[in-house]
């Protein structure tokens, strides 16, 4: 399996590109404006405390409050509540709790009446993103992630990745890490913390370690609300979550990004560091990386798959509807039985990949073809969680019913991914306009740009419609360019542009 990273950044935010054997299975983006993301840790004011909710609406600066339930407060929220105190008056300046004694850990069916205050000041940490009138979900049971584990303030408890399934393993890992943790913290150890030695787990925790007190530092003096710790930025984030041997290749169009990317590898894989490049071509790197042709086949609400397949998407306000068609495809099976079980195999592999594109999220109802035999409905439901295995976000997979449904729940932490397809109509009366109108403007325009002497070579970017209709035949609208202004152009298709964009461009000889 090969993974590759392209990163493409623009002036005001930057895109992610995860490839799996060449294919995309994640994208992200990061606005320069974007001020609440998963795992970024706020020094905020409690407002509204609702009894009836057993929840507080809390003020972290966003334009709707955050929401924060008696469940998500943590065991130790009295502690932590005292320790803000005491760091808030100067009292306490050693950040590490050697000398700080706990409060009682607050009672699991309690009420939050009991527990905050309005107007007093809390620590809390984004779980989930903003999401439409929504505003971010809260938890006061504070985390920070390292690469092979994360440190948990105010605990003692000590655990293991369920995906690591070897006991001995486990056991292992727990020893390790119980032996290098400090006093008052709790450790969760990250699944590829497996098979790593006690020293590379002592510098990831020292490191976060470092980032507590970092925070706990800015506590003093501060208004609220204020952002007092900032998660890692997307591209470490990603590489932090998922980097492993499978990575050939971190490609970037930013110099400085390219800089930043290799000193952070340096720290968490050194031995991956030369495999991060630089993108110099003239050809756009999504464009390059063939990611915005995938981008336009695998959004919108038929996906297409092979030997005729193809999904139906449909969203509502409560859940996510997947039905999945056979299409057009030839029987080539030995029975109807046979023949749904290879397309329910195609369908769930692109499911798996499709929760995961789109970061869907919430409950997710996925409509496969009718099988009779039970063996075939399970060994359905292994292939779909094997496929899933790979999804780094929370999820539960239910076994199929006896109509097909297959059941899935994922977590929802940011707004799902939303890629408009289609363009508009760029003709009034309802019809596209015809080629041969746009190749005037176009002519019009070469015009102009061949009249300028420092334009030594020519490319012409269009929609790949258009590219088609100028390069077709021997004797193609390309070649009668050329004799008649003896200079070869360069046609080059961009599927991210509409069909009546184009642009000339001048590149260095």
């Amino acid at each position: 399996m090969k993974t590759e990273l392209i990163i493409r950044s623009n002036s005001s935010d930057i895109d992610f590109a995860l490839l799996r054997d060449g294919k995309l299975i994640e994208l992200n983006n990061e606005t320069s404006d974007n001020k609440f993301s998963v795992g970024d840790i706020f020094l905020a004011k409690i407002g509204k405390v609702l009894t009836g909710l057993n929840a507080a609406f809390v003020n972290v600066g966003y334009p709707k409050d955050g929401f924060l339930h008696y469940h998500d407060l943590g065991a130790q929220v009295n502690s932590l509540n005292t320790f803000i105190k005491k760091v808030s008056t100067g009292k306490y300046k050693e950040f590490t709790f050697k000398n700080f004694r706990k409060e009682e850990d607050i009672n699991k069916d309690g009420s939050i009446n009991d527990v905050l205050k309005t107007g007093r000041n809390l620590l809390v940490q984004i779980v989930k993103e903003p999401i439409s009138t929504k505003g971010p979900r809260l938890s006061s049971e504070l985390s920070i992630a390292g690469r092979f584990l994360v440190l948990v303030p105010f605990s003692n408890r000590v655990s293991v990745s369920q995906k690591i399934e070897d006991p001995k393993e486990k056991e292992r890992l727990k020893r390790l890490a119980k032996s290098i943790k400090p006093k008052g913290f709790g450790v969760i150890l990250r699944t590829v913390a497996e098979g790593k030695k006690v020293a590379e787990l002592d510098k990831d925790l020292q490191n976060s370690l470092e980032r507590w007190k970092t925070m706990s530092k800015r506590i003093a003096n501060t208004n609220t609300p204020t952002k007092i710790l900032s998660e890692l930025n997307r591209a470490s984030s990603i590489l932090r979550d998922v980097m492993n041997d499978s990575f050939t290749s971190i490609v970037t169009n930013d110099e400085t990004l390219k800089v930043e990317i290799k000193e952070y590898l340096q720290e968490i894989y050194p031995e991956k560091e030369k495999i991060v490049k630089l993108h110099t071509s003239e050809t756009p790197i999504f464009e390059k990386y063939g990611i915005e042709r995938q981008i336009k086949t695998s959004f919108g609400k038929t996906v297409s798959m092979s030997k005729g397949a193809y999904l139906v998407i449909e969203h509502t306000e409560a859940l996510h509807v997947i039905d999945v068609n056979s299409g057009n495809r030839s029987n080539k099976a030995g029975s109807q039985e046979d023949t749904a079980l290879e397309v329910n195999l195609i369908s769930a592999t692109e499911v798996a990949r499709q929760l995961q594109l789109r970061d869907m999220g919430g409950i997710i109802v996925v409509d496969f073809i009718d099988m009779h035999k039970a063996e075939n409905r399970n060994k359905l439901y292994q292939h779909l969680k094997e496929k899933m295995a790979l999804d780094r976000t929370k999820h539960k997979i239910l076994p199929p019913t006896k109509f097909g449904l297959i059941q899935i729940t994922r977590q929802r932490v940011r707004p799902e991914l939303s890629i408009k397809t289609t363009e508009a109509n760029p003709n009034k009366n309802g019809e596209v306009e015809a080629p041969i109108v746009l190749l005037d403007k176009i002519e019009a325009n070469l015009e102009k740009f061949m009249s300028n002497s420092k334009n030594k070579k020519v490319q012409l970017h269009v929609h790949p419609f258009i590219a088609a209709f100028l390069t077709k035949g021997m004797n193609s609208i390309r070649f009668k360019w050329y004799l008649k202004h003896k200079k070869w152009i360069t046609i080059i298709p961009r599927d991210a542009y509409t069909y009546l964009y184009y642009r000339f461009k001048s590149p260095k000889a």
